[in-house]
């Protein structure tokens, strides 16, 4: 199988492929008119099996536009409605590492919040129900201290608009990078220190088990 140099393949078969997004791509394509990781993977499609005329390939899950990390997306429908299913229902485990400013406490934790998307597409965190709001789960681990910020494991249970980011900020530990959510800290091309490391779900015909890790970028901001 040639690569695209554009594209890093992570798992093909006939029902699904997953990607790594590299951080300030889009996922999917938006008004902006900047090409979409969605766009990329259906040219190497059509290139790489020679397909006429439009390429399937179905959405399943996003990422936000700074975040880098592992996206899957169907190649069938089946594949793909069986994939969408996993998501709704939050069978699937995802796996973000993230670098936030300073060191949580306590160390290790998990997080309960209710998030409300606004018009402005920033969040709003509140810490006990709320109208308009939804519930958002995620555990969280540091697994390094630097001398002023921290690496940490996330595994993300709800997968809230902006969640990650959100949550960690109101809990007072900003992602680097993330001004939108109150960083102090800027990283190149308005990215964040945010990656999807891992996922996990069933295959949508063989029902087995599939594990894809995508390693960290080679760009991940130095500690």
């Amino acid at each position: 199988m040639s690569n695209h140099p554009d594209i890093d393949i992570l798992y093909i078969d006939n029902h699904l492929i997953a990607v790594c997004k590299p951080a300030g791509m889009l996922t999917q394509p938006d008004d902006s008119g900047d090409i979409s990781l969605m766009e990329k993977v259906k040219k190497w499609i059509k290139a790489e099996y020679k397909k006429p005329g439009n390429v399937f390939l179905g959405l399943v899950h996003r990422l936000d536009r700074p975040v880098s990390g592992v996206v899957v997306f169907g190649l069938t429908s089946k594949g793909a409605s069986r994939l969408s299913e996993q998501f709704r229902q939050k069978t699937t485990k995802k796996f973000y590492r993230t670098l936030v400013e300073e060191t949580p406490k306590p160390l290790q934790g998990s997080l309960r919040h209710y998030l409300r998307k606004e018009k402005s597409l920033k969040v709003t965190v509140f810490p006990r129900p709320s109208p308009d709001a939804k519930e958002a789960l995620l555990d969280y681990k540091v697994i390094e201290n630097f001398k002023n910020t921290s690496l940490l494991n996330i595994r993300l249970h709800t997968g809230r608009f902006h969640q990650i980011r959100a949550q960690l900020s109101f809990i007072g530990y900003p992602i680097v990078g993330d001004k939108k959510y109150g960083a102090s800290s800027v990283l190149p091309e308005g990215r964040i220190a945010l990656h999807a490391q891992s996922i996990v779900f069933n295959h949508p015909t063989s029902k087995k088990e599939i594990i894809i890790n995508c390693p960290l970028p080679g760009d991940w901001p130095s500690i």
